[in-house]
């Protein structure tokens, strides 16, 4: 049997509030250097780059993002880019990328991946998506699961039928929203519940079934986009369609609703890379626990997380300099300065709405 050709989709379309200064609406958290010297989505498509190469990358973004994501990824192929020109949630660009794939490989593989995630130990991430890949061309809808290393309250999860302990691929049993401190404990005591890291794979046909299946208005519109495509009429289509289309997750939108979908456990040094903070534990620390650059000037401090971001390749010529100080995150940009106690990183996307409000868009 002739194995599926395995395309992937990284979906490059958030925000990213909780990193302003740094992160901003035209450049986002996925197209910054969070956790290492490369923005965090090149280091997603580099890790995928030995299974589907260049060819079969297929990136989704915004139309106001679309510039500064072909700056980071030069080598992407146009035409595998999906310019979405109003963002409708995941569902809809996931539908359209499956679409697109199916008129040329009816029996592709697509995995979605998240643009603005970290992994410590690559190869046993590709492990992971080479088995759920496998699994997916078999005709069910797979998703990978990260164990748990402690009782977070910030991520979904998913509830597993039977143990995961020893299973490469566990049938899978429905989502879970987050959990307070009490039901993740349980969670992670039961050992039947691993973190969702919204990463699924499925034969484009089975997806484009199941939104049929499940989401019937959003199958209309991208019938008619697909027939405008095959016409050669897509970018219009898409100009006048993809805003009109349902604004729902595929998590929602379809996983939910499956009868059946399985996951394969990862263990990989996985990370959102949802705050400050996030960056800090990831991050290169000194012998005082301090995550900085090389020209900052850091005495008597202790565990502080330093970001210059003023220009794009080197420093501005100015120094920033700690003395005194713990537990700090402190982030310079051309415009802004960002001074926070790193136990609040949390809090930062209310700086964003404070600005919004009182008419400071421009710093957002």
């Amino acid at each position: 049997m002739k194995r599926p050709i395995l395309h992937a989709l990284i979906l490059a379309g958030g925000a990213g509030t909780r990193f302003w200064p740094a992160s901003r609406s035209l450049r986002p958290k996925q197209l910054l250097p969070l956790v290492g010297a490369d923005p965090l989505i090149l280091q997603t498509a580099r890790r995928v780059l030995s299974l589907v190469g260049w060819d079969h990358l297929h990136v989704a973004t915004g139309k106001h993002l679309a510039a500064q994501t072909a700056a980071v990824l030069p080598e992407l192929q146009s035409r595998n880019t999906l310019v979405e020109p109003a963002a409708r949630n995941t569902a809809p660009c996931i539908g359209w990328a499956a679409a697109r794939i199916a008129r040329t490989d009816p029996d592709a593989v697509l995995m979605v991946l998240p643009s603005d995630h970290h992994v410590r130990d690559e190869p046993a991430f590709v492990q992971a998506i080479e088995r759920a890949a496998t699994n997916a061309a078999s005709g069910t809808i797979t998703t990978i699961g990260i164990t748990p290393t402690h009782p977070e309250t910030g991520y979904g999860y998913i509830e597993v039928d039977g143990e995961i302990a020893g299973q490469e691929v566990c049938r899978a049993k429905c989502f879970v929203e987050k959990p307070n401190r009490t039901k993740a404990e349980e969670f992670v005591a039961g050992g039947k519940h691993l973190w969702n890291a919204g990463m699924f794979f499925f034969r484009v046909g089975d997806m484009q079934a199941a939104i049929r299946r499940h989401l019937p208005a959003l199958a209309t519109g991208l019938d008619a986009i697909d027939a405008a495509a095959r016409a050669g009429e897509e970018d219009g289509a898409i100009e006048r369609i993809f805003p009109t289309l349902p604004s729902v997750s595929i998590d929602h939108g379809v996983m939910d609703h499956l009868s059946e979908f399985a996951v394969v456990p990862g263990d990989f040094g996985w990370s959102d890379v949802g705050s400050f903070q996030s960056a800090y534990e990831l991050g290169d620390k000194d012998e005082q626990g301090n995550v900085a650059p090389g020209h900052a000037v850091l005495m008597d401090a202790r565990r502080n997380l330093v970001m210059d971001l003023r220009t794009e390749t080197a420093p501005s010529g100015r120094v920033i300099a700690l003395l005194g100080v713990e537990d700090l995150v402190v982030v310079e940009t051309a415009d802004a300065l960002l001074v926070v106690p790193r136990g609040r990183a949390q809090d930062v996307k209310d700086v964003v709405s404070a600005l919004k409000a009182r008419g400071d868009g421009r710093f957002a």
